[in-house]
């Protein structure tokens, strides 16, 4: 490894609080990247959500692709001969494809 995984002495917390803490900041709606740059420097909060079943099953970033594809059909139902949009949605669809190929391995 490149690095030694310590817990810093000036860390005055214990595993549990951290738990509570990450389970209290889920329950309340804040975003799992939200909470990793809270707790970036105390620990590693994923298996606490695994654990408690609360971790989305969807990657962030192919969530977040499928939300613009959401949008865009939403705007071409409207606007039918609209060009661009037709050719972001070929682009972002290529990309879900491609995710989905590297989460499947």
């Amino acid at each position: 490894l490149l690095y030694q995984h310590m817990q810093s002495s000036w860390i005055k917390i214990t595993p549990n609080d951290v738990c509570k803490q990450i389970l209290k900041l889920v329950n309340e709606g804040i975003t799992l990247s939200q909470i990793s740059v809270h707790f970036r420097n105390l620990c590693d909060f994923e298996p606490v959500l695994k654990f408690n079943s609360l971790l989305s099953e969807i990657p962030k970033d192919l969530y977040h692709l499928i939300k613009q594809v959401v949008v865009i059909h939403k705007h071409l139902e409207y606007n039918r001969s609209d060009k661009v949009p037709k050719f972001w949605l070929i682009l972002i669809e290529s990309r879900i494809y491609h995710l989905t190929k590297f989460y499947k391995t």
